[in-house]
């Protein structure tokens, strides 16, 4: 028996062991500390790490943007937002990225047609255009990438109330959010390293403080998937939060 996920890793995912000082992030498990003791007192031991990465005033510097501009030339990226007029189209484009570009990790469940389509349905009143990227490369999809606005910030105060005031409230707070947490980048395999996800990370740091976003989250990425974590440490992104994924034979276990 592997989690705690719900129902996979294409959901939230892993138990908060460390970072636990601040509030929870839009779409990210948060759990007291002793659920970790909790858990594994039962016999359930680490199968995976799952890291959060934070990046405070996220603005790209020349040199990075010096840099963007030559891998630009040299595999001849074009990075472009979200056509919300195509809503759905674009999200056929998610769906072919997820499913190749994910194959390969550890946990992967392939995402059914009805799954996404569910998903999109629940993020479409809250996407922001400008935080959706997709990378092309001769004309041909190589990747995308996803930004939410952490709407916990303003959630938080309306304490699960809408009426009578927790809507003015919630639409009041919403100004004050000031950090967006980047929730899906994926790469198609064929396309790894020509500074796709550098390109598509600098987009959305470049977007957000148009939306009063200055700080950014990525999560979660594997602790052993290097590939994604070099970028984010170049960049500054520090390692915050760790929520972990555990293992437990029930071959053994009585029944109940």
């Amino acid at each position: 028996m592997r989690g705690p996920a719900s129902f996979s890793l294409n959901e939230e995912a892993g138990l908060l062991v460390d970072g636990f000082d601040g509030p929870p992030v839009v779409m990210m498990t948060y759990n007291p500390p002793w659920y970790e003791e909790l858990v594994e007192s039962y016999g359930f031991t680490k199968a995976k790490d799952l890291l959060a990465y934070f990046l405070a005033d996220a603005k790209p510097t020349e040199r990075v943007l010096k840099l963007a501009n030559k891998l630009r030339e040299k595999y001849r990226v074009t990075i472009r937002t979200l056509d919300k007029s195509r809503f759905w189209e674009e999200v056929a484009l998610v769906r072919q990225v997820y499913n190749e570009a994910w194959l390969e990790n550890w946990g992967h469940v392939p995402m059914t047609e009805a799954e996404l389509m569910y998903m999109a349905k629940q993020l479409k009143p809250v996407v922001d255009p400008s935080l959706v990227v997709f990378a092309q490369i001769d004309g041909e999809i190589a990747g995308f990438a996803l930004a939410l606005p952490d709407l916990n910030v303003a959630l938080k105060h309306m304490n699960g109330n809408l009426f009578p005031f927790g809507w003015a409230k919630a639409f009041y707070y919403s100004r004050k959010i000031t950090t967006a947490r980047i929730v899906i980048l994926g790469v198609l395999p064929r396309h790894r390293r020509s500074g796709v996800a550098e390109l598509m990370e600098l987009e959305l740091l470049r977007n957000g403080p148009a939306h009063r976003i200055t700080n950014a989250e990525f999560s979660w990425i594997l602790e052993d998937n290097f590939m994604m974590r070099a970028p984010l440490e170049k960049m500054g992104a520090k390692v915050y939060r760790t929520y972990r994924m555990y293992d437990v034979s029930t071959a053994a276990r009585p029944s109940a």
